[in-house]
């Protein structure tokens, strides 16, 4: 557990009860992306992913907000992930806010986004890429790229149009219109709406069903659903039988039936 004890540049770090907290701590710049912060989260993100103790991740900002994706100051100075001229940004996002999407995509871990607050342009996409969303009625979700004359460069019209569907997505996009929490719930942006006050406590809840259910099928399921998603029936069809032959002969599986004919709540421990 050392290894959550280091300290992350833009990032805190916390392990407790077998879930990693993460929270993008720039809540002067409402928690926009540095380059530090997209190192520290894309890091710390691999490591709880092969890391047995860690069976959900929670990912959420310090303050107000959840994250309002690029740095408006650093782009109009041309810093950090901004700088360089166009050939030199294409490898700087391949490189660094790409890398997000892509580590997002390959966890096999739970994760989800508590949205405490605003999540804007690239902040928006971040809470997309993640399994499952608990927003805050004052939170807000909006698409501002072409605001600022940018495309979603961090593969955000990918996760968001497939969350969402494409109609929805283009209204996102196309106009930058900022949607309310209870807006982003009818759209399927979100999982659930809570109090403010109740967000902490309303996630906790999600977290501990999530870590109750059998660790192995839970991981496999979710690679199943996002598979499913992108392939055609029948490479999914042999994919779901391998991995039914796994699960079928894993330990999680006789001790979720045993914990079921004798009434008890299993321990799923491998550690």
């Amino acid at each position: 557990m050392s290894f959550y004890l280091n300290k992350y540049e833009d990032l805190v770090v916390e392990f407790n009860n077998k879930c990693l907290w993460i929270t993008l701590n720039r809540p002067d710049s409402s928690n926009a992306y540095s380059t530090a912060m997209v190192k520290s989260l894309v890091e710390v993100l691999k490591y709880a992913d092969v890391d047995t103790n860690v069976r959900v991740i929670v990912l959420t900002g310090a303050g107000k907000h959840f994250c309002a994706g690029g740095d408006i100051k650093a782009m109009k100075g041309k810093t950090g992930m901004f700088a360089g001229e166009s050939n030199q940004l294409r490898e700087a996002y391949q490189a660094g806010i790409q890398q997000i999407p892509t580590t997002i995509a390959n966890l096999k871990t739970p994760i989800i986004a508590m949205v405490n607050g605003a999540a804007v342009g690239a902040g928006c996409d971040l809470a997309a890429m993640c399994d499952l969303r608990v927003a805050s009625e004052e939170a807000t979700f909006a698409e501002t790229f072409a605001k600022v004359g940018l495309v979603p460069g961090d593969g955000g019209a990918f996760f968001i149009s497939r969350l969402i569907g494409v109609g929805k997505a283009m209204e996102m996009f196309l106009t930058c219109k900022t949607f309310s929490a209870s807006e982003a719930l009818k759209m399927g942006l979100v999982n659930q709406v809570v109090l403010p006050n109740d967000l902490k406590n309303k996630t906790e809840e999600l977290v501990e069903q999530l870590r109750s259910l059998p660790p192995i099928a839970l991981q496999m399921t979710k690679k199943a659903i996002y598979h499913a998603h992108q392939n055609d029936l029948n490479s999914h069809l042999e994919l779901m039988a391998a991995y039914q032959g796994i699960t079928q002969r894993s330990s999680d599986h006789f001790k979720a039936l045993d914990g079921m004919i004798e009434k008890n709540k299993p321990d799923f421990n491998h550690t």
